[in-house]
C-alpha cells in the first residue's frame, strides 16, 4: 500500500514580531501595516512550532493527532494543507486534499450560505457543476435549509462549522484533514461527522483527525500520534498512546492542587486560577471522595487588577476525554459586579456527586463581560472517585456500569397486578412444588 503522507524532519519556526516570507497574505498585510519600513525592535523571539517531525501515513489510514493546546498540532495540519510552508524538512501529500482547520475558512461574510457553498467548493477544487449536483445534500447535511439564502455573517459558529464540514466532506477527497470538528455542534452533528469519516475510511480514503475527545480518537482511529512541544512523543495504537498522554496530566494529589505555576494556559491573565481544593461542608479537606458524597469545590484565584463581571467555570472530563459536565457562575445567572485586585476564592457546593468510580479531569476557565478570556487551563487537576455502596445493597458500582449513576428506587407493588388466568386455565397449568422439583 502506498503512502498518502510522507513527513521527514519537518521544522517550522516563527520569529515573533518579525515578518515571515511564507506567512499567509493576510498576516503579511497586517504586519506591513504595523511596521511599514520592516523595522525590528530587540532580538528575535523564536518559537519552534514544529521540530524534526517525521512520520508516514498509508492510504486508507485514519490517524488521530493528540496533544495539549499549543503543542503544534494545528501548525502541522496547516503545513500539510499548504496554508503555510515549513522552515525546513520535506512534506509530500498525495491526492485530493480537503481541510477543515478553522470555522468558516473560505467563507465571505456578505455572501449567503448558498453562495458560500459555491465559493468554498471552488477553493477546495470542486467544479461548478459538481457543487450544483451536491448542493442539496450539502445543505441538508449541515442542517441550514432555512438559512441557505441568509448572509453567512448572521450564522452562528456552529452553523458555520457544519456548513464548512459539509462542503469538505462532499468533496470526495483522497485525504480529509479535520481539526477539532467535534468541538462545536450538537450530538447529532457530531455523529454525522464521525459517520462521514468512517465512510471515508471504508472507501479507502485517508483521514487526519485532531481532537481532544480521546474516546472519539480511540473508536475512530487505527493509529494515534501524540505531539508535544512541536515534536512527536509517541506513535502507535490509540489505546497505548492515549494512556501515555493522559499520564502526563498531573496536578491534584490528595485534597488540593497548586495551579499558580502552570505555564501551559491561555488568556490575558488579569485574573487567574491559583488553586483548587476539595472540601466537606465543614471546610475540611477531603482526602477520599466516594460516589454519592457531597463535596465543596473551592477555586482560588489571583487578580492583578480590578475585574468587572467575571464568570468562573470548569468542565469535568473522563480519562478518555468525554465531557461529563460544564458549569459556571454564568450558567447559574450569578452576577459578580466586581472582583477587587488581590487573592480570593469562589466555591461550588455539590449535594451529591453521582460519578461512578474512576479518574476525572478538571479544565478551568475564567471569562468576562463580552467573553474576553482571562484564564483557561486544560486538564489541570484530577479527581479520584472511590467505590461506595450507593444503593445500600452491599453491591458497589464500579466503572463497568458507566460514568454516572442516578438516585433511584424500584417499586414492586405492580407485580401480579395484571389480569389473572381463569380457573380452567389454572387447572391445566402443571404445578411445581415448593421444593422446585417437577413430578
Amino acid at each position: 500500500m502506498s503512502d498518502a503522507i510522507v513527513v521527514e524532519k519537518l521544522t517550522k519556526k516563527f520569529a515573533l514580531g518579525v515578518l515571515q516570507r511564507d506567512t499567509m497574505l493576510r498576516e503579511r498585510l497586517v504586519s506591513l501595516l504595523r511596521s511599514p519600513f520592516g523595522g525590528r525592535s530587540g532580538s528575535e523571539n523564536i518559537l519552534w512550532a514544529l521540530r524534526d517531525v517525521s512520520f508516514r501515513v498509508a492510504e486508507g489510514e485514519v490517524v488521530g493527532i493528540i496533544g495539549r493546546n499549543g503543542a503544534g498540532k494545528s501548525t502541522l495540519l496547516k503545513v500539510l494543507s499548504k496554508i503555510t510552508y515549513p522552515t525546513s524538512g520535506r512534506v509530500r501529500v498525495a491526492g485530493r486534499v480537503a481541510s477543515l482547520l478553522e470555522v468558516g475558512t473560505g467563507f465571505h461574510e456578505e455572501l449567503t450560505g448558498r453562495e458560500n457553498v459555491f465559493l468554498n467548493g471552488s477553493i477546495l477544487g470542486m467544479k461548478k457543476n459538481e457543487v450544483e449536483s451536491k448542493l442539496d445534500s450539502i445543505v441538508a447535511f449541515a442542517g441550514v435549509e432555512r438559512f441557505v439564502d441568509t448572509p453567512i455573517k448572521r450564522y452562528s459558529t456552529g452553523m458555520r462549522l457544519r456548513l464548512g464540514f459539509a462542503v469538505a466532506a462532499h468533496l470526495d477527497p483522497d485525504l480529509l484533514i479535520v481539526d477539532e470538528v467535534l468541538a462545536v455542534g450538537d450530538a447529532g452533528f457530531q455523529r454525522k461527522c464521525l459517520n462521514t469519516m468512517e465512510e471515508l475510511q471504508s472507501g479507502g480514503r485517508t483521514v487526519l483527525f485532531v481532537s481532544h475527545n480521546m474516546a472519539a480518537v480511540e473508536n475512530l482511529c487505527s493509529r494515534c500520534i501524540w505531539i508535544d512541544a512541536g515534536q512527536v512523543q509517541m506513535d502507535g495504537t490509540p489505546r497505548e498512546v492515549i494512556e501515555a498522554y493522559m499520564k502526563t496530566f498531573g496536578g491534584f494529589q490528595g485534597a488540593a492542587a497548586d495551579l499558580s505555576s502552570i505555564e501551559n494556559r491561555r488568556g490575558s491573565g488579569e485574573i487567574r486560577y491559583t488553586g483548587i481544593e476539595y472540601l466537606n461542608r465543614s471546610g475540611e479537606p477531603l482526602s477520599v471522595i466516594r460516589s454519592g458524597d457531597s463535596v465543596v469545590i473551592r477555586l482560588r484565584y489571583h487578580a492583578s487588577q480590578e475585574v468587572s463581571h467575571p464568570s468562573f467555570g470548569f468542565r469535568i472530563y473522563t480519562e478518555m476525554g468525554t465531557l461529563v459536565t460544564d458549569t459556571s457562575t454564568w450558567h447559574h445567572a450569578i452576577e459578580i459586579p466586581l472582583v477587587p485586585a488581590g487573592d480570593g476564592y469562589v466555591e461550588l457546593e455539590v449535594d451529591l456527586l453521582n460519578l461512578l468510580p474512576g479518574r476525572y479531569y478538571f479544565s478551568l476557565w475564567l471569562t468576562g463581560a463580552g467573553s474576553p478570556l482571562y484564564d483557561n487551563i486544560e486538564h489541570c487537576a484530577f479527581l479520584e472517585i472511590e467505590l461506595a455502596n450507593v444503593y445500600s445493597s452491599g453491591k458497589a458500582l464500579d466503572s463497568r456500569y458507566g460514568i454516572v449513576y442516578f438516585p433511584q428506587r424500584w417499586h414492586l407493588e405492580g407485580i401480579g397486578s395484571g389480569s389473572r388466568t381463569s380457573d380452567q386455565e389454572e387447572s391445566q397449568v402443571e404445578r411445581t412444588p415448593a421444593d422446585g422439583i417437577s413430578r
